[in-house]
């Protein structure tokens, strides 16, 4: 969904089936004529700036797909898009590492659309300390670093379960935005040899997907929480996610305290 040829009404219709939305769901969700909508798609209607920007925020349009949205509707783009180091994010990206230093003892990172770390506190920086430096080199990706048999995948006791979900989380990313650079590093992920391992049932008392890694003190378990921005209009700030690891049992807790 990021070429600017494709007419408007096809988008908006692509985004819908993509939602799994039917015309009379938007249209009622968005306050419209389920009529108005279906003209839109069809394109004997030709939507206002106003009414793309308000249909994008009912189907959950990433910003930087809203402005493809826009050009193809003959718009000029209304999201502004600026490096992370850009002097405007300045505080943003302080709030960025404020987060993340707060989280300490605990693991926690922020990664931009492509996965690559933008920011990490301490407690990562000891997680991943042996893995091969070639995957240390900036931009640290982390999808290559966590399932690289190099990086962080030998250490991972239940690397079928992570690697499944890591890719599955990737592939839905490449469905919502199509975007080539993400579409690549999930083949290559995807390449990477897979543990022999088959997926297993996760116990009852689970609550979410575990990671758990082999370390020298021990084994370390975490579950993951995923951050974003509230109320971006900036799609750098918009597709900073912050990942927050928590210890999922007493263990790893007093192991972390401990560093």
């Amino acid at each position: 969904m990021t070429q600017t040829s494709v007419p408007v009404g096809d988008l908006v219709r692509a985004w819908r089936e993509q939602r799994r939305m039917s015309q009379l769901d938007l249209a009622g969700e968005a306050r419209i004529s389920q009529k108005h909508l279906s003209f839109i798609e069809s394109g004997r209607a030709a939507p206002s700036r106003d009414m793309i920007v308000h249909l994008a925020d009912h189907l959950d349009v990433p910003l930087r797909e809203r402005n493809v949205l826009l050009l193809s509707a003959g718009f000029a783009p209304i999201y502004r898009e600026r490096a992370i180091n850009d002097p405007a994010l300045v505080r943003a990206k302080a709030t960025v590492e404020q987060v993340l230093k707060a989280h300490e003892p605990f693991p926690a990172l922020a990664v931009d659309r492509h996965w690559n770390m933008i920011a990490a506190n301490t407690p990562i920086m000891a997680l991943i300390a042996g893995v091969d430096p070639e995957l240390l080199k900036p931009p640290v990706n982390v999808l290559r670093l966590s399932l690289h048999p190099k990086g962080m995948a030998p250490a991972i006791i239940n690397l079928a379960e992570w690697r499944h979900h890591l890719i599955e989380r990737t592939r839905r990313q490449v469905r919502l935005t199509r975007d080539k650079d993400l579409e690549a590093l999930l083949t290559e992920i995807t390449a990477y040899p897979a543990p022999v391992e088959k997926l297993t049932t996760l116990p009852e008392d689970e609550i979410a997907i575990p990671l758990r890694l082999q370390t020298p003190g021990g084994v370390l378990s975490f579950f993951s929480t995923i951050t974003v921005f509230g109320t971006p209009v900036e799609i750098t700030l918009a597709e900073i996610s912050l990942e927050a690891f928590y210890p999922a049992d007493d263990v790893t807790a007093a192991a972390l305290r401990a560093l």
